[in-house]
């Protein structure tokens, strides 16, 4: 059997990111940016008022002295005239400060008067004063690609002067549920069947990563059927199936999709939950069979799919992000398979439900983590240092 970081490198090994794709700014967001971004002008483009109060000059502001005011010079309105000696302008925050000024009195620290202003503090060259270029100059580069536009990105983009970005466009990840036993909520179950939550669980998590997620109709467990609906992946840049994967159905993916090119690259990973997993390409199309379990379906798209979406992405290829936390409980020593147990978090100490079933959802759902043990880890006493991924880290 594959370890899980093993299969995790082949996996994304494999992939290559999407195409590029010109979006408008205010769609950017959540996009992975493609192009580097580089300010089409200096901001600010010329010195400004970092406050309101009065552009003078520092050799005339001294503690005591009275200033002519000769105008004003409010945000969007610069003053047309020059900054004598002796002279003050009336100034407010982002205007810009008129030649001959170099420096700004705190409205708070004048006393303006009938056609003068009297300093009561002495101000000293530069206070108060944004340069030109203090953020960015023309030509800067800002933002490099491979990265995912949040909301702060966007903005230093548009101050830039970009109203259109270069980005990566959605992943499209075509989803195939598998087995006579599934129905879709709110259809008639079949005698002896089950509802089935993988493909909607799976196209939520596709989308919390940006991707776009193309569920297929539920494939019977017939190779026919199978094959015919897999065709539906065809424009996917990923092929998810769920079910079929374990040791008596295995055969059946192969008959179904081997004459469609199907073509394995491994099969069944060192991990719990999740031990029946599928790797290899459909033709063109990239392929991940994820055990028919829910909470094993869902586990593996954590460990195994994000990062695969990411890289589709044109994101850097990375495992999933843990971070440090303490056991809440003892742990017994493991066995040879990578563990995910569901857990709760309260001040950074993770502790494992006491059932681990993998067809448990609600614990899933109620979980806040999972915490990782390694194959073949000694025992833990309580308050022992361990890894956890952060599900609500993840948006899921």
């Amino acid at each position: 059997m594959q370890s899980v970081a093993e299969a995790r490198a082949r996996i994304l090994a494999a992939l290559s990111p999407v195409a590029e794709e010109t979006v408008p700014l205010a769609d950017a967001a959540g996009r992975v940016l493609a192009r580097p971004i580089a300010a089409r002008l200096t901001q600010p483009p010329a010195a400004v008022s970092a406050m309101d109060g009065y552009a003078v000059r520092a050799c005339d502001a001294r503690a005591g002295a009275r200033l002519t005011m000769v105008g004003a010079a409010p945000a969007g309105h610069p003053f047309a005239g020059e900054v004598g000696p002796g002279q003050a302008v009336r100034i407010f925050t982002g205007a810009f400060i008129p030649p001959g000024a170099d420096a700004i009195l705190l409205q708070e620290d004048a006393t303006p008067g009938p056609g003068d202003v009297r300093v009561d503090e002495t101000v000293e060259a530069g206070r108060w004063v944004r340069p030109a270029g203090l953020d960015f100059t023309l030509g800067d580069t800002l933002l490099m690609p491979g990265r995912r536009l949040r909301a702060r990105d966007i903005g230093l983009a548009a101050a830039a002067n970009h109203p259109w970005l270069t980005v990566r466009r959605r992943p499209r990840i075509g989803i195939l549920a598998t087995g006579d036993e599934i129905a879709l909520p709110g259809d008639p179950l079949p005698p002896g069947g089950i509802v089935s939550s993988n493909a909607h669980a799976l196209a939520a998590l596709v989308r919390a990563a940006g991707a776009e997620p193309v569920v297929l109709p539920i494939a019977p467990d017939d190779a026919g059927a199978i094959a015919a609906l897999a065709l539906g992946a065809r424009g996917c840049d990923m092929l998810v199936t769920t079910g079929g994967a374990s040791v008596g159905e295995h055969d059946l993916v192969q008959q179904a999709l081997g004459p469609q090119g199907f073509v394995l690259d491994f099969w069944k990973i060192a991990m719990r939950p999740g031990k029946p997993l599928i790797w290899g390409r459909l033709g063109e199309v990239p392929m991940l069979g994820l055990p028919g379990n829910p909470v094993s379906a869902l586990v593996c798209g954590v460990v195994f799919l994000l990062p695969a979406l990411a890289v589709l992405a044109g994101l850097p290829a990375a495992e999933t992000a843990t971070q440090a936390a303490t056991a809440g409980a003892e742990l017994p020593a493991n066995d040879g398979r990578e563990d995910y147990l569901r857990c709760g978090m309260a001040g950074g100490v993770a502790t494992p439900y006491q059932r681990q079933d993998s067809s448990m959802l609600r614990a899933l759902a109620q979980a806040d983590a999972l915490m990782i043990r390694a194959p073949h880890a000694v025992a833990l006493r309580a308050g022992a240092a361990v890894r956890i991924i952060d599900l609500a880290a993840l948006g899921i």
